[in-house]
């Protein structure tokens, strides 16, 4: 009977998740990383969608979109892209969406934009071989705060006042400017929806709604939600160790053992913390 009792209460919170899951994604919008990733996950027309509005270029062509691209770096700091595409001539974007304006820092920009640098090139290319490239955030507030809707950072030779053109270019698109009464305006009407039947471009809004509203699609979107979860769990237990490890100077078996982690997960959390102290 204790048995039967302790699985009714874990299918119960199970279906308890399972609902605010449900709801969760009702609530979903461009702006939030775990839908964004999903709506532009191989998703060539809305990724040229976003790019044409935002460089002004309709006739913009890309042959390639990759979500939560990982670039390594040989010194450890690496970096995840929420959205890399390239065009056919090599040229590459990053279209980063940050809700946190501590999440566009200026430095950051100027980082991912080496990170596309230094993992263009193969060790017999040339430097002019090196592609145009552009990093563009998409920020839900103001984060240069001048009250424009795009803000374009190009390099400059300053003492005669002429364009420096490297190829490099950054871009900031303040998400909080919705004018209708212009194409960038209304994909950042876009970006802020949870309603599909709200959105002006039809090409996101089909997309955000087989993730809301089609059974398959729903059920793909939960299964992210899961994965999110739970590496979330497994990031939160893998800096508890790290932490003890540190602060008590506890050997990783020490830390796991204080932790009561199960013998299964032990060489994970091992990999994971070993990786981390890199």
């Amino acid at each position: 009977m204790h048995d039967e009792q302790l699985n009714q209460d874990v299918q119960a919170r199970k279906e308890q998740q399972h609902q605010e899951d449900l709801q969760r994604i009702r609530g979903f919008r461009m702006f939030d990383n775990t839908f964004m990733n999903a709506c532009l996950s191989d998703n060539i027309p809305g990724t040229e969608l976003i790019l044409q509005i935002v460089l002004g270029k309709p006739g913009l062509k890309v042959n390639r979109v990759e979500t939560q691209k990982l670039l390594k770096n040989l010194q450890g700091r690496d970096i995840w892209l929420d959205v890399e595409a390239e065009e056919a001539d090599g040229t590459k974007y990053n279209i980063e969406i940050q809700r946190d304006d501590r999440g566009a820092g200026f430095k950051r920009a100027r980082y991912h934009a080496s990170m596309l640098d230094s993992n263009a090139l193969r060790p017999s290319d040339e430097f002019d071989q090196l592609p145009n490239a552009y990093v563009i955030f998409i920020t839900e507030s103001d984060v240069i705060g001048k009250n424009k809707p795009i803000y374009t950072v190009e390099r400059r030779i300053t003492n005669i006042d002429e364009a420096f053109e490297d190829g490099q270019h950054i871009l900031y698109v303040n998400g909080a400017d919705q004018n209708n009464a212009t194409e960038l305006g209304k994909l950042m009407h876009d970006f802020s929806c949870s309603n599909p039947d709200d959105m002006y471009f039809e090409i996101l809004a089909d997309r955000a709604r087989y993730f809301k509203e089609n059974e398959k699609g729903v059920a793909e979107m939960c299964k992210v939600i899961e994965d999110v979860r739970n590496e979330n769990t497994k990031q939160v237990m893998a800096n508890n160790i790290q932490n003890l490890m540190k602060n008590l100077k506890l050997t990783v078996e020490q830390a796991m053992d204080a932790l009561s982690v199960p013998q299964t997960q032990r060489e994970m959390y091992a990999k994971i913390v070993g990786k981390k102290s890199i």
